[in-house]
């Protein structure tokens, strides 16, 4: 027997009050949306229509789905939802959430206030790249940050790492098997003697001149150092500064990691009660940083999901019984 469409409002009602409200529309969220859908829980996800792998071509390392369009993932997703009657899907975004556990009222545009028992944050991580000019243009493609995401189709091509730090020489460990060759760009500094020799034992190339330009090229990229040398590379790897995508965590005063994500227990659940968070913007105080990926992403969402189902079936969270948050301003 099939279920009613899921609703995909262009507006929410001004009075309206559910369950649950998901604030992010990536894998994350949509994962944990169909899981409280399928429990039959009324459930509005909020999705901004800004996601960390916009730039990327395709999503890789995800059985079934390897080489899938990002957004072809997300549009897929959504019909899922559209089978259950108990989520509705909104494009806009999330302003505000105030109040506590079982009546959180969660501003949406500016315009109206939902209320909601509980909240589950998916909006993600933003990548801050070096100021090496030219990264931006390549970002998500030929410039990458994940071996498991971008690394096989860099396979038998010479690659770069651009920069040094602690993981340099993991990074090396991983690509070794799939570049043609490697090339550390220190942009400046200096390796110390054991790196340098761990390098060195590697076959690895290191190039210590600072990098004045990235472009690209017919291979992948040029980069530019300032002795007027150049390497032509058909990848280049870089590490990201991470923060989150939105405010909420520090408006809602979430502990936070020193990955400067936010804190969850197995389930998923934050240090504010009736807050939940899933995807690459938390991950467990066992974890040095959030495993990112796609695959990790939707299976986060899917056991929050079944956390934050567990705590609405048994009562220990509901919605409260006061009147609906009315108009926000």
């Amino acid at each position: 027997m099939s279920t009613p469409a899921a609703r995909h409002a262009s507006a929410p009602s001004p009075r309206r009050s559910v369950e649950v409200v998901v604030v992010g529309g990536g894998p994350a969220g949509l994962q944990a949306a169909l899981t409280l859908g399928r429990m039959h829980r009324e459930v509005l996800l909020v999705d901004s229509g800004e996601y960390r792998n916009a730039t990327a071509a395709h999503l890789h390392n995800f059985v079934t789905q390897d080489g899938t369009p990002p957004e072809e993932f997300r549009a897929r997703a959504r019909a899922d939802l559209s089978a259950y009657s108990t989520v509705t899907l909104h494009q806009g975004r999330v302003t505000a959430i105030d109040g506590g556990a079982g009546d959180f009222s969660v501003a949406i545009d500016n315009e109206y206030a939902v209320r909601a028992a509980a909240v589950v944050l998916a909006t993600g991580v933003r990548d801050s790249l070096p100021a090496t000019p030219g990264l931006t243009a390549l970002w998500g493609g030929v410039v990458a940050h994940c071996p498991y995401c971008h690394g096989h189709e860099f396979a038998g091509q010479p690659v770069g790492l651009l920069g040094l730090g602690p993981a340099t020489q993991h990074l090396v460990g991983m690509l070794a098997p799939i570049a043609a060759r490697l090339t550390v760009l220190t942009d400046g500094a200096e390796p110390d003697p054991e790196l340098a020799a761990a390098l060195a034992a590697r076959g690895v190339a290191v190039r210590t001149h600072r990098v004045t330009e990235v472009s690209p090229s017919s291979l992948g990229a040029v980069v530019s150092l300032e002795d007027g040398t150049q390497e032509d590379l058909g990848g280049l790897f870089v590490s990201t500064t991470l923060s989150q995508s939105a405010p909420f965590a520090e408006d809602l005063g979430l502990r936070l990691l020193p990955s400067g994500c936010i804190e969850v227990d197995e389930f998923g659940a934050t240090s504010v009660p009736g807050i939940y968070a899933a995807g690459d913007l938390a991950h467990r105080a066992t974890l040095p940083m959030p495993m990112a990926s796609v695959l990790v992403a939707a299976g986060a969402g899917q056991v929050t999901a079944s956390g934050l189902n567990a705590q609405l079936a048994s009562g220990a969270l509901a919605l409260s019984a006061e009147a609906p948050a009315s108009r926000a301003g």
